[in-house]
């Protein structure tokens, strides 16, 4: 199968749906994460105060060049609690990086993490045929590697003074990628913990 460049779809499992981001996300985002600096300590961004801040951060992902944007709606309550994408995507390389990912605290080590990145990472390996999958995360945001590492991605180095962040200091890169036949056993494992 040759990789495709990936488009907006929707993706359902028993927890979460991502379904393409949209401006009507924003009054449930707002309420998952606004205000909420430490959603956001990592990320580019800054925290939205208003639901016109949040309307404005979606804005930015759909325009992003390269960039999915996919938002994440708990099943249970019907209401997205936070955004994952799909980056840079290179078919020829049958590459993609999952990234710019932010949920509401209160699904902070739930099920939805890795039931999205389980969709994600189906997607890419099945329907996109990616052979290798990967995530980039701040040196010093350790509880994203920690769920990085979780989900079976394996560790490939630090670029030092990778990237400014937004106070102006600057973040060393650390790097994880998973490899299409690496997948199946990672699944299986993401599966049996639910």
């Amino acid at each position: 199968m040759s990789a495709k460049t990936p488009a907006p779809v929707t993706l359902t499992g028993t927890h979460v749906r991502l379904e393409p981001l949209a401006p009507s996300h924003a009054a449930d985002l707002f309420e998952a994460v606004g205000g909420d600096e430490e959603v956001f300590r990592w990320l580019s961004s800054e925290a939205p105060r208003t639901e016109a801040e949040t309307a404005d951060l979606i804005a930015h992902y759909l325009d992003s060049p390269g960039c999915v944007p996919l938002a994440v709606i708990e099943l249970a309550g019907g209401r997205a609690v936070g955004v994952t994408c799909l980056f840079d995507a290179n078919p020829a390389q049958e590459w993609v990086e999952i990234g710019g990912t932010f949920y509401g605290r209160r699904v902070w080590r739930t099920a939805v993490n890795s039931e999205a990145k389980r969709l994600l990472l189906d997607h890419a390996f099945g329907e996109l045929g990616m052979g290798r999958v990967m995530w980039k995360t701040d040196h010093l945001n350790e509880r994203s590697q920690a769920a990085i590492r979780r989900l079976g991605a394996q560790y490939e180095g630090t670029f030092r003074r990778a990237r400014r962040r937004k106070d102006g200091s600057w973040r060393d890169s650390v790097y994880f990628s998973m490899l299409a036949d690496e997948w199946p056993a990672a699944r299986e494992r993401l599966v049996a913990r639910g």
